[in-house]
């Protein structure tokens, strides 16, 4: 028997977020590793992490010899290789539909919201806390514009027809960094009902911040 994935994660991170909805839908169980981002000045910063990562970011996947990072490609390695329970649809338009919607959150919109673009906004460019949440919820609101118009169309439960996936798996982090930094969401009707629907499965609640052994409450 293969050991399981291990999965190098902070609770707070919505790429390893992502991951882990992805390894839960799939039904494949795996080891959790925290790396804190905060803590001892990122413990992502450390030599051990670092030779595992060149990058410093999370997540890491651990599966057998492989070292996979970046979200969008260990969810597409897990597709490949475990391809059971399907995170894209069949058909290659469809395919490139989730495709896109998942890469509207994860390439366009997360990393000028993550913490290392917010901290340099404030280490480099001065910027105040009132700054950076304006910034934040501006990004953000792009993003979710551009999202509502693309979801509201199709229909079914979720971001492409009546089962979850890569798309999901990526809409759901970004709409839990919406709502901790306030960004009205009446004005998203599409995303919230998705949102909805994706909460009441268990391999999103199982994946949630509050969800992880090292989620710790925030202001």
């Amino acid at each position: 028997m293969n050991p399981s994935p291990i999965l190098y994660s902070y609770w707070r991170s919505s790429a390893s977020y992502r991951v882990r909805i992805a390894l839960n839908l799939k039904g494949i169980a795996y080891e959790m590793r925290p790396v804190h981002l905060v803590a001892n000045g990122g413990e992502h910063h450390a030599e051990a992490y670092r030779a595992l990562n060149r990058q410093e970011l999370l997540p890491t996947l651990i599966d057998g010899t492989a070292v996979l990072t970046q979200s969008l490609a260990i969810m597409e390695y897990l597709e490949e290789t475990r391809p059971e329970v399907p995170l894209l649809p069949a058909d290659p338009l469809g395919r490139a539909r989730v495709r896109a919607l998942a890469q509207a959150v994860a390439a366009d919109a997360a990393p000028l919201t993550n913490l290392r673009a917010l901290n340099a906004l404030s280490t480099q460019l001065g910027a105040s806390q009132e700054q950076r949440v304006a910034w934040t919820r501006h990004w953000i609101t792009v993003c979710f514009d551009a999202l509502e118009g693309m979801l509201a169309g199709p229909g079914g439960h979720f971001c492409h027809g009546d089962a979850p996936g890569m798309a999901d798996a990526c809409l759901v982090p970004q709409v839990y960094n919406a709502r901790r930094w306030n960004v009205p969401m009446e004005r998203y009707p599409a995303i919230v009902r998705i949102d909805a629907n994706c909460a009441a499965l268990e391999a999103f609640a199982r994946a949630a911040p509050e969800a992880q052994p090292d989620y710790t409450p925030m202001p």
